[in-house]
């Protein structure tokens, strides 16, 4: 079988992926747009961070299938574990803000193995 399958299933894939990330970016509806915006930059760190990411695949993706002529039953299902791992990524955007907000950054110990003084739910 060709790649062609294979590429434009997995482009679908990855476009899903991206337009996923843009459901959890809310607008403000008041009138303090700045104000408003400021306070969701948590998110919008997550959104540009994990687009990121799954650009940087997507490219990587797609100059390994160039280099291949035919794809076979064991590619196929390579290809389906890396697009597990793409689809995962938007998942735990919505708790990423949840978790950064409560990191206290003011009550680091001093300690040369400083480590951060918040707990996972």
């Amino acid at each position: 079988m060709t790649t062609n399958r294979l590429e434009a299933f997995s482009d679908g894939v990855f476009a899903i992926a991206i337009t996923l990330l843009v459901l959890e970016l809310h607008v403000p509806t008041e009138d303090h747009l700045w104000s408003e915006l400021k306070d969701e930059w948590p998110s919008f760190a997550a959104f540009l961070l994990s687009f990121w990411v799954i650009g940087i695949i997507w490219v990587n993706h797609h100059g390994v299938i160039d280099h291949i002529g035919r794809a076979n039953r064991p590619l196929l299902y390579l290809n389906l574990l890396l697009l597990l791992t793409v689809v995962f990524i938007p998942f735990p955007l919505p708790y990423s803000p949840s978790i950064s907000s409560r990191v206290r950054t003011s009550r680091w110990p001093r300690s040369s193995t400083a480590q951060p003084s918040w707990r996972c739910p």
